[in-house]
């Protein structure tokens, strides 16, 4: 199993919400990126490196139709996307404008991207429904992105909801939104948030057998120790 492949199956069973406690452990308060929620009801938890996206506010002689055929474009990043990726896309929070729709999402599918994030909106959204490429997003709008946006280029910095994203960081997603990892400390946090998942299962089994909380979350050096016999048995 390559690198990539062990983080990708590891980070599959970790939420979100324990992501961001553990980065925010690491001093990382920033990394939930505002707007994005689950096109679809009891979305499936996706994980990939980023693939950036930028748009710009619209400018009249360049957001036209005629610029969905230009080499610098939706359509040409789409085709630059690899296996995998999670396309992040900085719509600028933008909610008028719909920067992808069913046929782009659709290509999306084809080519094994695993997810599309942005804070921006969607078009056709029954038919992004209807393909199998997992979305999270603002909401819906009917105008096309050129209404109010101008696409500048991809596989750059940006900025999505708030946060900001690079080529290749981690994005994980769930039903409470997306969060993205530092490439550079994804092989340090991996086992880091792995544990806490474990000890949070723990203390969920504590609470269900009616424990209190005080001492037990966060534990204290008694139950620290109890959750560390629970784990050699």
């Amino acid at each position: 199993m390559t690198e990539d492949a062990a983080i990708v199956k590891a980070l599959q069973s970790v939420t979100t919400a324990t992501l961001t406690t553990v980065l925010l452990k690491h001093g990382l308060r920033n990394v939930w990126l505002r707007g994005t929620r689950p096109l679809r009801a009891n979305q499936a938890r996706v994980v990939g490196r980023a693939f950036t996206l930028r748009f710009v506010p619209a400018r009249e002689d360049l957001a036209t139709p005629a610029s969905w055929a230009s080499p610098i474009s939706t359509r040409a990043a789409i085709e630059a996307m690899p296996d995998g990726c999670i396309a992040v896309v900085d719509a600028m929070g933008v909610t008028d404008a719909g920067i992808f729709g069913d046929i782009l999402c659709a290509r999306m599918a084809k080519r094994q991207v695993a997810a599309l994030v942005t804070d921006g909106v969607l078009r056709d959204l029954d038919g992004v429904r209807s393909t199998s490429l997992p979305v999270w997003c603002r909401g819906g709008a009917a105008p096309p992105s050129v209404g109010g946006l101008t696409f500048v280029a991809w596989q750059q910095p940006i900025g999505c909801g708030g946060v900001a994203v690079f080529p290749d960081d981690w994005i994980v997603a769930d039903n409470d939104g997306a969060v993205v990892i530092p490439a550079a400390l994804a092989q340090e946090l991996v086992p880091i948030a792995l544990e806490q998942e474990l000890l949070e299962a723990w203390i969920m089994n504590e609470v269900a057998n009616g424990a209190a909380l005080p001492g037990l979350y966060p534990p204290n050096a008694e139950n620290k120790a109890r959750y560390e016999a629970s784990k050699a048995k």
